[in-house]
């Protein structure tokens, strides 16, 4: 990776958001693992952490995809759904990460962020939701809907 320039993997990765700042970002992490941990990406979050532009959702995605171990990856639709269904009261992702890791049986916890990420890009939106068509209508509280279709 080294040998790329940040330009090289500006269009490697171009189809994702911020590919500039990314492909520096990339290249910093690259020289850190290196540098601090021999060239082998380290398998806990913490240390993950560690590295400048890994925060908890990829530090967990790693874990869990890269190690087999249990994490629980929070974005803004594992927020918005866990809340909105009122299976937790949070407001930031964070606290939405650990509230789940206290609530939710681990056995779920890699594939959770998977089925609510699909979910809430094409049913729970975060704007007027479908909830005419949604399958856990009868289950869901509805928490912060203002209107939905």
């Amino acid at each position: 990776m080294l040998k790329l320039s940040p330009r090289q993997i500006e269009r490697l990765i171009y189809p994702v958001g911020f590919y500039r700042t990314k492909a520096r970002v990339i290249l910093g992490i690259c020289r850190d693992l290196l540098d601090r941990f021999g060239g082998r990406v380290p398998d806990e979050i913490d240390d993950l952490l560690t590295l400048k532009g890994v925060g908890r959702k990829t530090a967990n995605l790693v874990v869990t995809m890269g190690y087999g171990k249990p994490g629980i990856c929070v974005d803004t639709h594992v927020h918005r759904i866990s809340n909105r269904l009122g299976y937790v009261r949070t407001r930031t992702p964070e606290e939405t990460e650990m509230a789940l890791r206290a609530k939710l049986p681990k056995r779920y916890w890699i594939g959770y962020n998977d089925l609510l990420v699909t979910f809430g890009q094409n049913v729970c939106t975060p704007i007027s939701p479908r909830c005419s068509t949604c399958p856990a209508r009868a289950l869901c509280r509805r928490v912060g809907v203002r209107s939905s279709r």
